[in-house]
């Protein structure tokens, strides 16, 4: 581990749960770049998919220092967002992020969700769509978070467990579900982040079935990159548009991001990640923020 390895915690579940939490394991010649202390969860069930995937969960540097309770994060692609040596190309670099910005305040655990491979599209859309020939799964995939992880989650770490502190992220595919899972359990999830989302997969079904859901209260952070291409931009914004016509005002719950050469991948995601986190959580940022450059399409 990091230097932050000190303040690791030994998280024991519950009696007759296995296999226990451990630390991530690491080695130099390896390549791993993870910060901060993250644990793992091998080996998880989920009997709404019929497969098995490891959990891991990243704890704030000030949890091993007392019982406060912490508001939680869950996103998925969980390859990607801590190790280099695991992704598929960058890092999220979202324990660099979060170690970084502890001292303004933002403080949260967050529950990185492996995907599965091949069964990525099927478990990331609630929608076939036609030209990949998958898609499908979503509503198991979410079941999935909401009642097999959640549980254990809450169970084994000092989490603050209700809605209004219960966040779902992602990127691309995982843009698309999180916020299809936001609308769909409105009593688990009080914010959202969806960056870069697909909304085209699945016939832009999306779209229609956002605008049929009743209005969710809280947070909604919502960006996209001018180098993604116009068809992604516009995308992006057709969403803020009907999402503003359900009554999210700009500014207030939903914020909205257009970065001027932001491309389609984890270096631009972890870019804004900082800036959507302040935001989804309501801490106001004490330093200054890595700056991006706004475009106005």
């Amino acid at each position: 581990m990091t230097d932050s390895t000190q303040d690791a915690v030994d998280v024991q579940p519950e009696e007759g749960a296995a296999p226990g939490w451990r630390d991530y394991t690491m080695t130099a010649e390896e390549g791993h770049t993870v910060v901060g202390t993250v644990k793992v969860l091998e080996g998880v069930e989920s009997p709404q998919l019929g497969n098995r995937r490891d959990l891991l969960v990243y704890l704030p540097p000030s949890y091993a220092r007392g019982d406060r309770r912490y508001p939680v994060i869950y996103m998925h692609d969980g390859q990607n967002l801590f190790d280099r040596a695991t992704s598929f190309g960058e890092a999220w670099e979202v324990g660099q992020t979060l170690e970084n910005a502890s001292t303004a305040g933002l403080e949260a655990i967050v529950v990185a969700i492996p995907n599965m491979g091949e069964e990525r599209l099927n478990e990331y859309s609630p929608w076939a769509e036609p030209r990949h020939k998958q898609g499908g799964r979503g509503d198991d995939y979410v079941d999935f978070i909401v009642q097999t992880v959640k549980p254990v989650v809450d169970r084994d770490f000092r989490t603050r467990p209700e809605r209004e502190s219960t966040g779902i992220a992602g990127s691309s595919m995982g843009g698309l579900i999180s916020l299809y899972a936001f609308f769909r359990n409105p009593e688990t999830f009080g914010f959202v982040g969806v960056m870069s989302a697909a909304f085209w997969f699945g016939n832009r079904t999306i779209y229609r079935w956002i605008d049929e859901r009743p209005f969710s209260g809280g947070r909604i952070y919502l960006d996209v990159g001018t180098n993604e291409g116009p068809d992604e931009v516009a995308d992006v914004r057709r969403m803020k548009e009907l999402l503003e016509k359900k009554g999210y005002r700009t500014g207030h719950d939903l914020l909205f991001f257009v970065e001027m050469g932001g491309q389609h991948n984890e270096r631009a995601w972890a870019r804004r990640l900082r800036r959507a986190l302040h935001f989804l959580l309501a801490v106001p940022a004490r330093d200054a923020t890595p700056p991006l450059q706004y475009s106005k399409l």
